[in-house]
């Protein structure tokens, strides 16, 4: 019999434990959750106190009886999932379906992957803490109403195959929000003054200073007139002050601080440091990643202090204590910090070593001096206005926690002062003026989202918890409510007006704006599943609401609250609004927005979300006549098209002309543009303006299409026109009726008669399947 069975949530993690445990502990993996929610059906008897119907996946079924074997066969079964109230949950599942007793099952939990925090948890072990499983049980089971009674009504008013998502709906919410801020923000011009004086330095050469004038001029005709003022003023320095300035360190990692900094700093996903933090978690290289606290044990400050004496010195050491700030901060009971605080490397992949390299430098810092900054501003006076010019300089007297670590900002966020030494000046001193320019500069609309931005927003908000950020950003792009992308700026002339010597001279000069790289921007469906869900369930989208759920899965996982009771309320409320909304009928469909009429015939022309997405018709289903549709290109939107660009979108299909007695037409699909001839398609190029395009050009692309297709085929047979011997991305292969079969390595195509493929592919059909392997492999 063995003695000890050890169960956790991955095979990663059960191979660094079993290194730590004896012969007598044998540790398995669960491969996360055993059990779920049946995945078709609703499961949830509403009238039975919310009663959750859970089913074993078939792909599991084979894994639990494994489980249960090996859970009978032991005399003390340790269930050691993660922590947090996921972890709970597994290992309530594990204790219901393998048949667990409570005396020989032991719940067992660490934060981190050692050898001395394992021994700690056996000699410390607890029961299943069922508060916080029903925390869990409440968050799935109300997300689980929610995506079951709101899914079918957009399939109903918006198109089929949508879904919607409490969390989810209300992250998009977000980023709609964001887009229509930016729409309706206008920009509004000033004038930024700069100069640049003569000083002399210590060794009595002159070098440039540069000063910024302390407020912004309105109009262009405002700043020419104070730089004609400046062309004869004296300029003195009226008054320098210095100050010393103290820098401290940030906290150390939170989930959600790691996320913002591992995008800002090295360009991760946020789904992406969540799955690489996880192996380094499993290897045992840092602590449990899902966290809200920014507390560090009392171990990770004393490793952290001698490894800062020992690699810069005592002056670098000072020992803090941060607490937690977030609301409703729970799961874990420390920030996410490296196990050894003296590795300051690991063996992994690149991704692996960048981003412990930051969780280390970040946990260092957080133990690390200030760093002591002086800043130097100088106010300079001009003898004939009364407007003044400001010079800032910042050096640093003692790098502290700077020598490591440098935390980022999003360019929302205020940026820090470029740390410049001005020279040596006093009060009364007379200055030099070389040059003044006067450049039109223009307000900012506010920033779109990043990922790392918009997890930001939703910790701010009190939205989801550690473990619901990334898997509800992800969620929003897969379904295609917002995308991630990068767009290309606009050019932009601006003003310039120099005053150098004597004299104004005015230019013009333009300049690239609005690029944008990785930002998120809301998808026409998710716009209108926006609006209608705020529209019909202002509740469910309601950021208070949302986060006011969350207090109350936190009272429920502290046992302050019966987690029947949220169920309760919340659905008193919300399927009365379910059912009253699938009554209601629209004279248009949801989303749809009419833009005019067509010239010619005076029927409707109107935008919608169509089956395959974004569409302008032309016409009403009341008419004789079929309406005629067309896709929107890529960057047009529902809310901004107008009508001269709906209407141009039907200009298409064109007639080029005839090319060997056959029609071209230039066209456009759901694939983009494209020259049919003689019913083959062949895509324009990008950037092609199908508007554009001539007759010749299509002739060329017709016979480029012809000259790839003919070095495709390698060999065919008169007899067998369904047959084709072709050249492919691997390789020679045979075609026939539809399938591909390989052709053996030491065998030339060319030499092939119809006798032999035929052979070939009778040997193929004939081998027994292969499963398929890989990511889009079925599940047995």
């Amino acid at each position: 019999m063995q003695k000890n069975l050890v169960i956790v949530e991955s095979p990663a993690k059960a191979k660094t434990i079993e290194k730590f445990l004896g012969k007598e502990y044998k540790v398995l993996s669960s491969y996360g959750h055993i059990r779920d929610l049946k995945k078709k059906e609703f499961s949830i008897d509403v009238d039975n106190n919310f009663e959750p119907k859970y089913e074993i996946p078939a792909d599991k079924k084979k894994l639990v009886g494994e489980l249960k074997a090996e859970a009978k066969d032991a005399e003390t079964v340790w269930l050691a999932s993660d922590e947090d109230r996921e972890g709970e949950a597994i290992s309530w599942h594990l204790y219901e379906v393998l048949g667990l007793k409570p005396e020989n099952t032991k719940r067992i939990v660490f934060h981190e992957i050692t050898k001395s925090a394992i021994l700690k948890a056996i000699e410390q072990p607890r029961e299943i803490d069922l508060n916080l499983v029903n925390a869990q049980q409440a968050r799935r089971i109300l997300d689980r109403i929610v995506g079951f009674e709101l899914s079918p009504i957009l399939w109903k008013k918006v198109k089929p195959a949508l879904s919607a998502g409490r969390v989810q709906s209300v992250t998009v919410r977000l980023v709609v929000e964001r887009e229509r801020e930016i729409q309706a923000f206008k920009v509004e011009a000033a004038y930024r003054v700069t100069a640049i004086f003569m000083v002399p330095d210590q060794d009595g050469k002159f070098v440039e200073m540069k000063a910024e004038l302390s407020r912004r001029l309105k109009t262009k005709e405002e700043a020419k007139a104070f730089l004609e003022t400046c062309k004869d003023a004296t300029f003195t320095i009226e008054d320098i002050s210095m100050r010393p300035l103290k820098k401290s360190p940030a906290a150390p990692f939170t989930t959600s601080t790691l996320q913002q900094e591992a995008a800002r700093k090295l360009g991760f996903t946020v789904a992406q440091t969540m799955s690489v933090a996880q192996k380094l978690y499993e290897a045992g290289k840092i602590t449990y990643m899902r966290t809200d606290s920014v507390n560090l044990s009392d171990l990770a400050v004393s490793g952290s202090k001698d490894a800062i004496t020992n690699i810069m010195g005592e002056e670098y050491v000072k020992l803090r204590h941060f607490e937690t700030k977030s609301k409703g901060a729970q799961e874990a009971h420390e920030a996410i910090r490296p196990t050894y605080m003296d590795k300051q490397s690991v063996d992994g992949t690149s991704q692996e070593k960048k981003l412990y390299d930051l969780i280390w430098k970040r946990t260092i810092a957080s133990q690390m001096a200030d760093a002591e900054l002086e800043k130097t501003t100088a106010t300079i006076i001009l003898n004939n206005a009364s407007e003044k010019f400001v010079a800032v300089g910042e050096v640093v007297k003692f790098d502290g926690f700077l020598r490591v670590y440098k935390e980022s900002y999003d360019e929302d966020n205020e940026q820090e002062v470029e740390s410049r030494l001005l020279p040596p000046m006093k009060k009364g001193q007379k200055l030099e003026r070389k040059d003044i320019v006067a450049t039109e500069r223009f307000t900012q609309h506010p920033a779109r989202y990043t990922e790392a931005s918009l997890v930001r927003k939703l910790e701010e908000l009190g939205i989801g918890r550690p473990s619901t950020y990334a898997p509800t950003i992800s969620t929003i792009q897969k379904r295609e409510y917002v995308i991630k992308e990068d767009r290309e700026g606009v050019e932009r002339s601006y003003q310039q007006l120099l005053l150098s010597d004597s004299s104004v001279v005015e230019a013009v000069k333009t300049e690239t704006v609005g690029a944008e790289k990785s930002k998120l921007f809301p998808t026409d469906t998710g716009t209108v599943v926006n609006d209608f869900l705020t529209e019909y369930f202002p509740d469910i989208l309601d950021y208070n609401f949302t986060a006011s759920v969350e207090k109350e899965f936190d009272d429920v996982a502290d046992g302050e609250k019966e987690w029947t009771v949220t169920m309760k309320d919340f659905y008193s409320k919300f399927h009365p609004s379910v059912e009253k909304t699938l009554a209601t009928k629209t004279e248009h469909k949801v989303g749809e927005r009419m833009l005019g009429a067509e010239p010619a015939t005076g029927k409707p022309v109107s935008v919608k979300i169509g089956r395959y997405g974004p569409v302008v018709q032309i016409g009403s289903a009341d008419d004789e006549e079929k309406p005629r549709f067309a896709q929107m290109k890529k960057g047009q939107s529902i809310e901004t098209i107008s009508l001269e660009e709906a209407l141009d979108l039907f200009k298409l299909p064109r007639t080029l002309g005839d090319f060997e007695d056959k029609t071209v037409v230039i066209g456009t699909g759901r694939f983009g543009p494209y020259v049919r001839h003689n019913a083959k398609f062949i895509s324009l190029p990008k950037g092609a303006d199908p508007m554009e395009v001539t007759l010749e050009e299509a002739i060329e692309l017709i016979e480029a299409k012809r000259i790839a297709e003919a070095q495709k085929i390698i060999k065919t047979f008169d007899e067998e026109p369904e047959l084709q011997i072709l050249n492919g991305r691997f390789g020679p292969y045979i075609a026939y009726k539809g399938t591909n079969y390989k052709i053996p390595k030491d065998v030339v195509p060319q030499d092939l008669n119809l006798a032999t493929c035929f052979e070939i592919v009778r040997i193929q059909d004939e081998k027994p399947a292969t499963p398929k392997r890989g990511r889009y492999a079925k599940k047995k």
